[in-house]
């Protein structure tokens, strides 16, 4: 095995930077059709937002508001408990008064301040709001790459530690994008933890390797590789049965718990395809032991 690993090391490189180029192209061409990296959900867009109380047909309220109105989204809120339904979140770009009648028109009710609420928050409030996130994961990438650089001070192993959490932002939100998913500041926050979760494997891989002397490098990576592997999988499994199987939580919650998801399944090969191959390049540049 350390043989074969000796010997494909740099065309096991192939793979993830292929992915990596494979998704910065995809989102070079969305950009180019939509204006935007992202699919913007109205609390990042503009729009209005009714939280109407009470037990409806949800698919069949959506199929019709979407005959009379653009870019309506009905989302159910349930008893975490019994999942019983408690509530309907409907957004739409429309005007407040606009989606409000066609609700009361489609059941045959009158929203008052009793049965529902109504939030409406205007194009240049929401595009503000989303630049204010946007730049905040740009501030926070760069203060952890200058953590990196002043952490190990040479330059291959920071690109590389760099250059797999990049991937880890860039390969699930290509994936959102392709999947049609409106990503809300729910889901910004959630590429915000990315940045933290996918260097812990990071520096884990480069430190071990680099700064310890015991054993081989070959055999430094694959203690790394046992220890990164456990802590990425108990954290999949924390977020994926509460994707998969819970029940009534709030769409926010379930969009979070997709990203980590999709970023720590990326990481899985940004570390140890990526990462690793690179520290083991180097190592061999360098005649490090």
């Amino acid at each position: 095995m350390t043989n074969w690993y000796d010997k494909n090391y740099k065309k096991i490189l192939i793979l993830p930077v292929a992915l990596l180029i494979v998704c910065l192209v995809y989102l070079f061409f969305f950009y180019n059709s939509h204006g935007d990296i992202i699919y913007r959900d109205i609390g990042l867009s503009g729009g209005t937002t009714i939280t109407l109380q009470g037990d409806y047909d949800q698919g069949k309220l959506e199929s019709s508001l979407n005959l009379q109105l653009d870019d309506v989204q009905v989302r159910s809120i349930g008893d975490l408990s019994t999942g019983k339904q408690l509530a309907l979140i409907i957004s739409s770009s429309a005007q407040p008064d606009v989606l409000t009648e066609a609700i009361e028109n489609d059941l045959n009710i009158k929203l008052t301040a009793e049965n529902s609420n109504v939030e409406f928050s205007g194009p240049s409030l929401g595009g503000n709001f989303y630049r204010q996130l946007i730049i905040s994961l740009i501030i926070s990438f760069f203060l952890m790459s200058l953590v990196i650089f002043l952490l190990f001070r040479t330059f291959v192993p920071s690109i590389a530690v760099i250059f797999a959490a990049f991937a880890d932002i860039i390969i699930p939100l290509a994936l959102l994008d392709f999947l049609g998913m409106k990503i809300s500041a729910a889901g910004i926050a959630a590429f915000l933890m990315l940045i933290g979760y996918s260097v812990d494997t990071d520096i884990l891989l480069t430190t071990r390797v680099l700064k310890k002397r015991e054993g081989t490098v070959n055999h430094r990576i694959y203690s790394s590789f046992k220890t990164g592997i456990f802590m990425t999988s108990t954290a999949l499994l924390a977020v994926l049965p509460a994707f998969f199987i819970v029940t009534g939580l709030p769409d926010s919650f379930r969009q979070i718990f997709l990203i980590l998801a999709l970023g720590l399944s990326a990481d899985i090969i940004n570390t140890w395809l990526t990462n690793a191959s690179i520290i083991k390049w180097y190592t061999d540049a360098k005649k490090l032991k």
